[in-house]
């Protein structure tokens, strides 16, 4: 009797809850920038708090971007420059793009006042789409002080939308960063959505080791993205000027249904195995049906290097100065050893991570009561499992410097 009246229950929610499943699938469709950004915030789910595996990148690539700034044209004409602009494009919040933004100035500035007896004005754009949380981002610009204990050196604006498409006038900025940010697309491919398709992506959430439709048609719309973005890049971006990325990749001899490299990535990984588990639990005790749980994609591709270099070259106005493959590793050897200790705080810290980077796209999709119970039995499967903490997983970032001809 009781179990009936629970069917009962979840059927009626359904239900009245149709019109609004419809609708996700649709942003799902074409809507994907109203609700995809990191969540806001500085709680313990918070990306702000969650952004470990995006610094290290930072650190690995720090050398190589500051050499790229030590040889980048110093523009000095009136016409050239009433002032140095910089843009972070995928900002997201918290101290990354703060720190990067500090590196390019003070490294500019110290450069303009050796060689050319001047310190410019330096504006600096943080772009992101407009469901980043801004307000917390610009609420810690105050508070940040550069090591020398001074005030920042710039003016700062935020510029909400896509990357995928204009942000500026033509020949605006001197220096364009991307972070981490343009392994994310534009979309969830149309084909993948549609139940129907050969590329529907049942019983996953993604596409590590997807069937070759759909990880066919995610290559589709990575390429179409990206030549996108770089289009739009070579006009904004003066003559001169560079253009600097780091993005989540793969190694140029992988295929792309092998996204993540290595076995113990892929089931470490926070987008693969533990959260395919998650899904099905949900699935399992009757809260979501198969349509529900298939109808989630995680609009993340890694490109290759030969890829990026292929788009590059392609687009046309840019001369590649470095590209190159490179590894992170997921935490550090004290948290390893820490977590070996104490699987539940594990399983804690991974679900905080996934909750920082889906639980937006997740919310849209299940409603807010519904995801957070994902992201518990994403948890649960995550501190149970403690033949994964003795796994190792590696994070592959591509570096791309390029300068406007």
């Amino acid at each position: 009797m009781k179990e009936t009246s629970r069917s009962i229950a979840i059927s009626t929610d359904r239900e009245a809850l149709e019109p609004e499943y419809k609708y996700c699938l649709q942003t799902w469709a074409g809507g994907l920038h109203r609700f995809l950004s990191m969540q806001g915030g500085d709680d313990d789910g918070s990306y702000a708090k969650n952004s470990e595996a995006p610094a290290s990148a930072i650190t690995i690539c720090k050398p190589l971007f500051l050499v790229a700034i030590q040889s980048l044209k110093l523009f000095r004409r009136e016409e050239e420059m009433d002032s140095v602009r910089i843009a972070d494009l995928g900002c997201a919040t918290g101290y990354n793009t703060l720190a990067t933004i500090d590196m390019v100035v003070e490294s500019l500035r110290h450069r303009y006042i050796q060689e050319c007896g001047l310190e410019p004005e330096f504006e600096a754009f943080f772009s992101d789409l407009p469901s980043n949380d801004f307000n917390s981002l610009f609420r810690s610009l105050p508070a940040a002080m550069l090591s020398d204990g001074k005030t920042r050196r710039y003016f700062a604006a935020g510029v909400p939308g896509s990357f995928y498409g204009r942000l500026f006038p033509k020949r605006k900025l001197h220096v364009v960063v991307s972070l981490s940010a343009l392994q994310w697309l534009s979309k969830i491919p149309d084909a993948v959505l549609d139940n129907r398709s050969p590329a529907w992506n049942k019983g996953r959430a993604w596409i590590d080791g997807a069937k070759g439709e759909v990880v066919e048609a995610y290559a589709k719309q990575s390429e179409e993205d990206l030549e996108s973005f770089l289009r739009c890049r070579k006009e904004e971006i003066v003559r001169g000027g560079m253009l600097f990325m780091v993005m989540g990749g793969r190694p140029r001899s992988e295929q792309p249904e092998n996204q993540l490299g290595d076995p113990d990535s892929r089931a470490k990984h926070p987008f693969t195995t533990s959260l395919d588990q998650a899904w099905q639990d949900l699935l399992n005790e009757g809260l979501i049906d198969e349509e529900t749980r298939d109808g989630f994609n995680i609009p993340v591709y890694m490109r290759s290097t030969e890829e990026v270099e292929r788009g590059i070259k392609r687009c046309g106005g840019f001369e590649i100065q470095r590209i190159e493959y490179q590894k992170i590793v997921e935490h550090s050897e004290e948290k390893h050893e820490e977590w070996i200790k104490d699987p539940v705080s594990y399983g804690r810290a991974k679900a905080n991570l996934v909750r920082a980077t889906l639980r937006p796209i997740a919310e849209t999709h299940l409603g807010p009561y519904l995801s957070e119970e994902l992201f518990k039995r994403y948890e649960n499967r995550v501190s149970s499992d403690t033949v994964l903490l003795h796994k190792t997983c590696f994070y592959g970032v591509i570096i791309a410097c390029a300068i406007r001809k």
